[in-house]
Formats: C-alpha cells, sequence, structure tokens
C-alpha cells in the first residue's frame, strides 16, 4: 500500500513538473509571437514612411506654347490637377516616357524649330502616341498619329509597301505644316493643339455653337477636354522629374544610335540580304526603318529613298 502511494505521489510531481514546463513553453511562444507580430507592423510603418502618396503643388505660372492657362478658375484647376495626379503616380508610364524622350526628342526639336513650331509641341506627340509607331483603332498612325487621307494631302507615301507616316523626320514635318496650318485659323496655339486632336471642324462646331473663342471656355468630349491639361502635365514632368519624385539618372535614359544615309533608286528584293551588306540584320534593319512596310521594296518608279542605317559597334554581330 505504501509503495502505491509513493508511487503515486511521484506521477504527481511529474505531472505538475511537465505542467509548468509546458506553462513555460507555451509563454514563451506567445512572447515569440507577440515580438514577431510588432516587427511586422514596425516593417510596415517603415514601408509606409518610405513610400508616402501625397497631392500635388501645381506650379502657379502654367503655360502652353507660351500662352497662359487660366489658374485663376477652380474649375480649370481641377482638371489640371486630374493630369498631374494620373501622369505622376502612373509611375512606369511615366519613366518610359522619361527614357524614350532623351532618345526621340534630338530628332523632333529641330523640325519643329525649323518650321517655326513652339517647342512645347513636342509634348503633343508624348500625348499622342507615347513616343510610339502605334496605329488607333481609327486608323491614325505612328508617333503624330496622321491619318492616311492626311499623310498622303501633305505629300508621304503611304501604302502596304512604303508607309512614311512611321518615318518620324518625315511625320514630324506633316505635323508642323498642320499645326501651322491650324494656328493661322484659329489665333492661337492652345486652339490649334486641340485641333490637332479633334479635327479643325469639331473645333470650329464648339466654338460657334458655345459662342467661344477660347479653349478653356469650351465644353468638349472627355478626350479633347483633358488633351491640353494632360501635355501640361506631362512636360512639368519630363521637364523636371525630380520635382515630382522620379530618381532617374543619366545612364538610364534611352541613348540615340547614331546612323547613316543609304540612298536607294531602285527594287530591293530582299532587306534580308540588304542589310547583311552592311553588318546587320534585317530586324536591326527595321527597327530603324519602319516606314518599310514588307520584307522587299517595290521601288517600281525609281524613286530616290533614303534608307537609315545604324553605325558599327552599336549592335552585337558577332564581332
Amino acid at each position: 500500500m505504501r509503495l502505491l502511494k509513493n508511487a503515486l505521489m511521484v506521477l504527481g510531481m511529474l505531472f505538475l513538473i511537465s505542467t509548468l514546463i509546458l506553462a513555460v513553453q507555451r509563454g514563451d511562444a506567445l512572447e515569440a509571437s507577440i515580438k514577431s507580430a510588432q516587427a511586422t507592423n514596425n516593417d510596415e510603418k517603415n514601408v509606409a514612411q518610405e513610400y508616402r502618396i501625397s497631392a500635388i503643388d501645381i506650379p502657379e505660372d502654367l503655360n502652353f506654347a507660351g500662352e497662359t492657362v487660366p489658374q485663376d478658375d477652380p474649375e480649370i484647376m481641377e482638371r489640371i490637377d486630374r493630369e498631374f495626379l494620373v501622369n505622376t503616380y502612373w509611375q512606369s508610364n511615366a519613366l518610359l516616357l522619361m527614357k524614350r524622350s532623351h532618345k526621340y526628342f534630338p530628332v523632333i526639336e529641330p523640325i519643329l524649330a525649323k518650321y517655326g513650331i513652339p517647342d512645347d509641341f513636342k509634348y503633343l506627340a508624348v500625348a499622342e502616341s507615347g513616343l510610339q509607331n502605334v496605329v488607333s483603332h481609327k486608323g491614325a498612325t505612328g508617333f503624330w498619329q496622321i491619318m492616311r487621307a492626311t499623310g498622303k494631302e501633305y505629300g508621304l507615301e503611304v501604302n502596304s509597301n512604303v508607309d512614311e507616316r512611321y518615318n518620324m523626320e518625315k511625320a514630324t514635318e506633316v505635323a508642323c505644316k498642320y499645326l501651322r496650318k491650324y494656328k493661322e485659323k484659329f489665333g492661337n496655339w492652345t486652339l490649334a493643339a486641340a485641333a490637332y486632336n479633334a479635327g479643325p471642324g469639331s473645333i470650329n462646331k464648339y466654338l460657334r455653337i458655345q459662342k467661344e473663342d477660347d479653349y478653356y471656355d469650351l465644353l468638349l468630349g472627355e478626350e479633347t477636354g483633358r488633351y491640353i491639361f494632360r501635355i501640361l502635365a506631362i512636360k512639368e514632368i519630363l521637364s523636371d522629374p525630380d520635382k515630382y519624385g522620379f530618381i532617374i539618372e543619366n545612364d538610364d535614359l534611352y541613348e540615340p544610335i547614331p546612323t547613316f544615309n543609304v540612298e536607294v533608286d531602285e527594287p530591293v528584293g530582299d532587306f534580308a540580304d540588304f542589310a547583311s551588306q552592311y553588318g546587320i540584320n534585317y530586324k536591326i534593319l527595321k527597327r530603324h526603318n519602319p516606314w518599310l512596310r514588307e520584307p522587299h521594296l517595290n521601288n517600281t518608279s525609281r524613286k530616290k529613298y533614303t534608307i537609315a542605317i545604324p553605325v558599327k559597334g552599336y549592335y552585337p554581330m558577332g564581332e
């Protein structure tokens, strides 16, 4: 009986010790869990401290092509604010535009100057196409989104074999002629830009029906109503990226590739073979000459074409 009693006492003590050990372990686990949660919360706070989303201070002296924006109008300021917020916080797109502009603005700027078009119109090309050779659902094509009929009217060759709307230099010249014509028609650059987007007929109709003569006093459709404000935002952000929170170094920008010209006044049967003569391949040839739309050049009229060839050493071609 005494042995049984002693055994029960030993078992009881073992149970008590086990319970105490388990309680200590659970306490340690709970403390660790609390510390982990606190650390997570601290990490989240640190992320929030590093990435802050805030309202944007709009410059007080906005202008488009030297023409004043009526910033004393609260409705105008709301529309400006919308475009600054959209284009600032769409960071990936803004960064791409900065990179591309470094590559293409040096081509566009001297052509604008040649035709007496304000430098601000380079940002119109950004708004139109993002500086890409895109095609709209209406068929507007290239950096300047030129319609087929307009391109032909201003002397561009537009067909399945050659489409010079994809030639940035020639398309920029057409855009300049177009804009200069609209400036003469409407009397200011702001309405000329709006007409570039909506068409002169639409702008004329809005001016007539609403009995106004100023873009900022017109009630327009969604796209054209936002158009100038979007250009203003793009201009400000690309001109001073650091002010709007973008950290971008010169090494991050896309560089222009120097080229030399080759004149061709006869058919070219195979552009892959043509490219290989200059140490490049078909893809690179087409990247620099997107206006050549097929793998060959018909040229039955023996017209003189200028084909851009990249200077040797810029592409890894097995050298």
